[in-house]
């Protein structure tokens, strides 16, 4: 730290104090950690950042929060409206109106009219609108991080992380890395060496996202960042469970658009419900995103058949928790607790299947429900804390609850849990289940809640055979010493397998995200990512002005009896031979 940039030492000094006393109220004593602490930073800004950070930025005030009704919840919702409420308070928050079909064309019509700008823009003149956002999320991430606590039903620790945090770190990768990946590629010419050959990435038009209600503002921002980046215009139909926060999110990303000289156009929400989204596939999008569950990702791509619009689908997962016989418990227990009950369950990534290695299972189990036991659910206030929050969708506690039953009456253990909390609000109470088999629908439907599964394995063969018998293929995690644990992921069948940790790898940004089966198709995150946003055009030009293509005269049409009669093919089987035999070894 002492040998690094004053401006880098002014940049990173006044977060000293504001680590130690977070430590402190932490109860971690800040000698232990703050050298730690410093080296994460200086490294991450000296390392990762290079060109990202210190350009231009535009100051953006403050966008006012939505304010939480004071009328009570209407008993008679109009057809055009959404009623918006807290699934934990069970407080109204206030109505939306719905967008009508002919509302919608009118919105795409105004996207298609800023991007005709937007696509002209520089990736400096780009840059600065995402650094101006990112300034602005830091600036106020307690505040949004609150709001989609309150409208998802999340601990304001699962919003920072799950929320916060991965918009930033998209954000400043974008900054980072998202010019290098979207300029024009030199690509080999092979046989036509005396052409020049590359790759142009231009913006596709207008992007339609169509996100789910677990991560109101990261789902939001995580899709629109990279398409937006490429030059196109994004319009986000967020579900009707969380559209009371999406407005207040569209408002901010509009206002930096304004205040950076873009038209607020470029980024719309178009609140509403099925119907809705269906108007907005099949009324002349360029691409669709769909976050969200098979069977609604197969009525989204039946959609799509009408205009052949393109669609990357996220459709969840049930991601299985491998534990071998070499793996640490003191980890693993309490990062498996973090990836089954983070959200409340609600997360694609979550840990859904649990196996361990039958050495460690007793007291993996143990450890585990000994913890579950202790965790605290509700409504969080000042100064009292929670560790699990609540469901957000009323129809997602049945789901929950009759997976939870069918298994009970095939067999499984309740450990803990089993049930709807008492009392108001979504609640259901955190679940462990052992004893379970690959026969109930517990094992192979997604739960999404907050219900950890518990298998036994006797050897590696067997955990992988049980790892990959799932419809569901998104993410995984194996943990065991190093090369066990990597041996074994390799046979993992997942878009994406992280060895001895959970989740991170939606983090590292560099990596493309996405699954396989019924978990979808199609990248976010990536030079893959991004690129899935772009026509991808191949562009071939002479590399020499005056060497031009002239076919021999034996080769045009229409030719004269005598010039070439029947000599034409056999050029062919003469120099074919030469050539590929001759520049073979080249490809290897």
């Amino acid at each position: 730290f002492s040998q690094g940039s004053s401006c880098c030492k002014m940049a990173i000094s006044p977060y000293i104090a504001q680590v130690e006393e977070a430590l402190a109220e932490a109860g971690v004593t800040p000698t232990i950690c703050i050298s730690v602490v410093v080296a994460f930073i200086v490294i991450y800004l000296f390392n990762t950042y290079k060109g990202a950070i210190g350009g231009k930025t535009v100051h953006v005030p403050r966008v006012e929060p939505p304010q939480i009704s004071s009328t009570p919840k209407p008993t008679n919702v109009g057809k055009d409206e959404l009623s918006c409420d807290d699934p934990c308070r069970g407080d109204h928050l206030g109505v939306v109106k719905m967008l009508s079909a002919d509302e919608v064309k009118e919105r795409i019509a105004r996207a298609r009219a800023a991007q005709e700008d937007w696509k002209k823009t520089t990736f400096e003149q780009r840059d600065v609108v995402l650094r101006s956002l990112l300034d602005y999320v830091l600036e106020n991430q307690k505040e949004i991080a609150t709001i989609a606590g309150i409208d998802s039903g999340k601990t304001l620790l699962d919003a920072h992380f799950g929320e916060v945090l991965t918009v930033c770190e998209k954000l400043r990768w974008m900054m980072a890395n998202g010019e290098r990946y979207l300029r024009d590629e030199p690509r080999a010419p092979g046989l036509m060496a005396y052409k020049k050959t590359w790759v142009e990435y231009h913006p596709l038009g207008v992007v339609a996202g169509i996100i789910p209600w677990n991560y109101p503002f990261q789902n939001m921002f995580g899709t629109l960042i990279a398409p937006l980046y490429c030059g196109n215009a994004v319009l986000i139909k967020p579900s009707e469970w969380t559209s009371w926060s999406s407005m207040y999110y569209e408002k901010i990303m509009q206002e930096v658009l304004r205040r950076c000289g873009h038209s607020p156009d470029l980024v719309q929400v178009i609140p509403g419900d099925g119907r809705t989204g269906k108007a907005l596939i099949q009324s002349g999008v360029d691409k669709v995103i769909f976050i969200g569950s098979p069977t609604n990702g197969k009525r989204v791509m039946e959609s799509c058949v009408e205009n052949l619009t393109p669609v990357t689908l996220e459709l969840g997962g049930k991601d299985p928790f491998i534990v071998l016989d070499d793996a640490d418990l003191n980890q693993v227990t309490s990062t498996a607790l973090r990836g089954v009950f983070q959200n409340c369950g609600q997360n694609c990534i979550g840990v859904e299947r649990i196996y361990v290695h039958e050495s460690l299972y007793d007291e993996f189990v143990d450890r585990f429900v000994g913890t579950v036991k202790k965790m605290r659910q509700g409504v969080e206030s000042e100064g009292k804390t929670m560790d699990c929050g609540g469901v957000v969708m009323p129809q997602q506690l049945n789901i929950i609850d009759d997976l939870v039953k069918d298994a009970k009456e095939k067999g499984a253990t309740v450990m803990n849990g089993g049930k709807r909390k008492e009392g108001s609000g979504q609640f259901y109470e955190p679940t462990v289940l052992t004893n379970v088999t690959h026969d109930m629908r517990i094992a192979r439907e997604e739960v999404f809640g907050p219900v950890a599964l518990i298998f036994k394995f006797k050897d590696d063969a067997e955990a992988i055979r049980l790892a990959n018998d799932c419809k569901y293929a998104l993410a995984s995690s194996v943990f065991g010493s190093a090369s066990h644990a990597h041996k074994v992921a390799k046979q993992i069948w997942a878009g994406t397998t992280t060895i001895n940790d959970f989740g991170v790898g939606y983090l590292c940004m560099d990596l493309p995200f996405g699954g396989v089966k019924v978990s979808g198709f199609g990248k976010f995150n990536g030079p893959e990512g991004i690129r899935d946003c772009c026509l991808a055009k191949s562009m071939v030009a002479d590399r020499i002005p005056f060497m031009k293509t002239e076919l021999p005269k034996v080769w045009r049409y229409c030719r004269k009896e005598e010039e070439g009669k029947g000599s034409s093919s056999c050029l062919c089987c003469v120099l074919s031979p030469c050539f590929f035999n001759t520049f073979s070894v080249s490809g290897r």
